[in-house]
């Protein structure tokens, strides 16, 4: 079973980009030399797709006659005219008979190399009325945020503007949706001005209907404003929008909690005791912009010792990934282990303590890491302050980075563990890794 059908949605005015587009819908400003919805039609026919409806509004001639039938992208392509703006739902609510069982949903200002086959194959796969596609970003702060379980099912929904004091994961809504037609089915037809981030997919939830996020590391960005528009192209100059296939590893650099990222204040039990080091914001950036993933891979015996529970550490969690998003930073993923193998502590939790495989320096981890984020570790490196880590990177076949914070090695775990480099803090390591990997 396979999805066949996509609906574009390009009826805003694009006001905002009126000062650089001029008289142009936004769904044919050209990123890279080419409208971005001649670079949408052609994901959408490498994905399997056939049939695209878009659904235009202002200056919607001019994207008629770009597109034509859609014979040229190897599509079937309709233009639907919206008589009035009725907002990013409305108009797919108001034609919902005429579409198929499921499909998928696009933004007209939304640059994207997603694997469109693999979406629609893990929503058809999970039974799902409603998947998401969802993603960290560097400005999570104005950005509409999603919450799941450990399964990826959505369990809240944290619209813009949130609320002052909040902690909330850096999980953001991408708006790009696979949606089971049916159910919309209470609002078929109704020529309602409705969104689907707002209205359709709190509604969804309040009724219990099964929500699914997709979680992808792949490039979609919106570029709906000068400033993002500009980002989008410069992110294309160089070279980061890139379809990236089932089997596509990134490099990455792998980095401790406690005493790197943050200060090492002990056992760390609540958010309030997290307190981000100087210089790791920016350090992030760095990595990032030349092309590294960034994953936390920590150690959690407080939970194994019932200091803390699994809830306490994923608060302590997006505090820290909230207060890199103030800085403009982000994770694209956090790992911890929640074991221990000695007992005897007041409170702890038996079932958790053991010897395992995730707790560093096993590899079980890093390896969930590659596998999910899709990452290579010949060109990946390891970045900590303890000997568990330097060990780690050793079976893990990662270049390592001693920082001088924390325990700056002399937790004496793994005495005859040795360090490639050996730096004085987070940033110190980022300007090294940099530097190893340009020369």
């Amino acid at each position: 079973m396979s999805v066949h059908t996509a609906v574009i949605l390009a009826g805003g005015r694009g006001t905002r980009l009126a000062s650089v587009a001029g008289d142009v819908p936004k769904a044919l400003v050209p990123i890279g030399g080419k409208p971005v919805l001649e670079h949408q039609l052609e994901l959408l026919a490498s994905a399997g797709i056939r049939d695209v409806r878009i659904f235009a509004g202002h200056l919607a001639g001019k994207i008629r006659d770009f597109t034509g039938d859609g014979s040229r992208f190897g599509l079937r392509v309709a233009i639907e005219v919206e008589d009035r703006p009725l907002g990013s739902a409305g108009a797919v609510l108001k034609k919902l008979d005429s579409l198929p069982e499921h499909f998928l949903v696009l933004y007209g200002d939304t640059m994207l190399a997603v694997d469109l086959g693999r979406f629609s194959r893990a929503h058809l796969q999970r039974g799902a009325d409603l998947t998401t596609f969802v993603h960290p970003n560097d400005h999570p702060h104005d950005s509409d945020l999603v919450e799941t379980d450990a399964k990826g099912r959505v369990t809240a929904l944290h619209p813009y503007p949130h609320p002052e004091g909040c902690h909330f994961g850096n999980l953001v809504n991408a708006a790009l949706y696979a949606v089971r037609r049916e159910a919309l089915r209470p609002w078929a037809g109704q020529a309602v001005k409705r969104d689907f981030a707002k209205d359709v997919l709190p509604a969804l939830l309040a009724a219990g209907s099964p929500l699914e996020a997709y979680r992808s590391t792949e490039y979609i960005k919106d570029m709906g404003t000068p400033a993002r528009l500009a980002k989008v192209s410069n992110d294309w100059q160089a070279g980061r929008i890139h379809f990236r296939g089932e089997h596509h590893r990134d490099p990455a650099v792998f980095l401790d909690r406690d005493g790197t990222l943050n200060v090492e204040n002990g056992f760390i039990r609540s958010p309030d005791q997290l307190e981000i080091l100087p210089g790791a914001a920016d350090a992030l950036k760095k990595l990032r912009a030349a092309g590294f993933r960034l994953v936390v891979l920590t150690n959690q015996p407080v939970i194994a010792r019932g200091e803390a529970s699994e809830e306490d550490v994923e608060a302590v969690h997006r505090k820290l990934e909230w207060e890199l998003g103030f800085q403009g930073a982000y994770l694209d993923a956090i790992y911890y282990c929640p074991h221990h193998p000695d007992r005897g502590f007041p409170g702890e939790r038996p079932e958790l303590k053991m010897p395992c495989e995730c707790r560093k320096p096993g590899l079980g981890l890093l390896h969930q890491a590659c596998r999910e984020v899709g990452l290579d570790p010949a060109r990946s490196w390891m970045v900590g302050d303890t000997t568990l880590d330097l060990e780690l990177a050793r079976r893990g076949g990662l270049h390592s980075v001693l920082v001088q914070t924390g325990a700056a090695g002399h937790d004496g775990k793994f005495p005859s563990a040795k360090s490639d480099h050996t730096v004085p803090d987070i940033a110190a390591a980022a300007d090294l890794i940099l530097e190893a990997t340009e020369g």
